[in-house]
This record gives C-alpha cells, structure tokens and sequence, in this order.
C-alpha cells in the first residue's frame, strides 16, 4: 500500500505487487485517471505486506480516513490516529 501525495496537495492511496513500475506509470500518464491530472506527484509513504489482499484491505481501509489522519499515519505519528479517529466518527467521516 502506498500514498503519493499530488501537485495540488492532496493524496493518492493505492496498492500493487510492484511499487516502482506503478510509481512509472503514475509518472508518465498511465496510472490512476486521478493521479494524471495532479502531476508532478511524490511518493510519501509505503507499507508492504505478505498478500496483496492484505495490501488492497489497507488501501481500502486508509482511503476512507480523513486528510488529517493520513498525514498522521505518513508522519509516522500513530499515537494521533485514535484521537483522529474519534473525531472523523463525530464528524461524520
């Protein structure tokens, strides 16, 4: 799973079995229709696992997180999710 952050500020949260061929084909116009408009794009975070079942359920899983608890997660600050977590379920998130 992985999470490229875009031009216009904002993220990409994806999954593949091969991050460098993916990360080329965001680059050069032929990944996600989402990522093709925000170019240039950085890499920003990345978590491997043993299935990509398992990858695809945590792209699924971050995808839904709010922007504040994303950046939480790439700035490796795990001790915040629980309380960003509290507040997307108050916001309704």
């Amino acid at each position: 799973m992985y999470i490229l952050e875009c031009a216009d500020g904002s993220f990409y949260v994806g999954s593949t079995v091969n991050i460098e061929r993916r990360l080329w084909q965001h680059d050069v116009g032929e990944g996600a229709e989402y990522t093709r408009r925000r170019r240039p794009l950085e890499l920003v975070y990345v978590e491997e696992f043993a299935r990509i079942d398992e990858a695809f359920a945590r792209e699924k899983q971050v995808q839904g997180w709010s922007r504040a608890k994303r950046k939480a997660l790439i700035e490796f600050r795990g001790e915040d999710l629980p309380a960003l977590s509290k507040k997307d379920f108050a916001d309704g998130e």
